[in-house]
């Protein structure tokens, strides 16, 4: 078998507080299985101690049923992937602070040049409208150039865009109460899964063909 007929290997990466943003991942995950890729996901852990979790109700338990669930991410996870999909909710327009130490712990890598030529994509969530979403995904996409992927947005590329997300990635508001994505937003989610496997791919084929000649 040549590496051609492999599975594209797909990292979802995310970090979810009530249980939202795992809900677009798991649809992106689902999205990819359906296009042939073989996927991990994985959740960040939290960088604060319990008894400031204990301050958020429900945050403790939230995070140790999750924990339960997903591994935490590692580097080797992301020198496996061939595409790696980034998700947050957004806390002040921005990724959440999980999620990013997580990317800066990829500077091994970056250094090596092993991150070089995967594909990068980004989703998130808000509790309110225009809270956030938009600003949160692009400001996942410059640290992914940093580290020399190639970016991978969804575009208007499937008439589901019309209804829910950005062309950036797949997102969802949750409306201050932690309500689930919507059908739309999770077909969004299930769309972006499936681009980003096929074009990683893609690019994983032409890259073998090219190291053959």
């Amino acid at each position: 078998m040549t590496d051609e007929l492999e599975p594209a290997k797909v990292l979802i990466v995310f970090y979810s507080r009530t249980g939202v943003t795992e809900a677009l991942a798991a649809s992106i995950a689902a999205g990819a299985r359906e296009a042939g890729a073989e996927v991990r996901c994985c959740r960040t852990r939290e960088l604060v101690t319990e008894d400031v979790m204990d301050l958020s109700p429900g945050w403790r338990e939230s995070a140790h049923w999750m924990n339960s669930r997903y591994e935490a991410p590692t580097e080797k996870d992301a020198e496996w992937a061939d595409a790696i999909v980034f998700g947050s909710p957004s806390r002040f327009g921005a990724p959440a602070a999980e999620l990013k130490a997580y990317i800066d712990s990829l500077g091994g890598l970056w250094f090596q040049g092993r991150l070089n030529g995967k594909v990068a994509s980004a989703f998130a969530s808000s509790s309110t409208i225009h809270g956030g979403n938009e600003t949160t995904i692009l400001a996942l996409y410059p640290p992914a150039a940093h580290l020399g992927m190639i970016i991978v947005p969804t575009g208007y590329a499937d008439p589901i865009l019309f209804e829910a997300g950005t062309p950036y990635g797949a997102s969802s508001v949750s409306e201050n109460v932690s309500k689930a994505p919507s059908p739309s937003d999770l077909a969004v989610a299930h769309f972006q899964g499936g681009r980003i496997t096929r074009v990683a791919a893609a690019l994983r084929g032409l890259s073998d063909r090219q190291s053959s000649v």
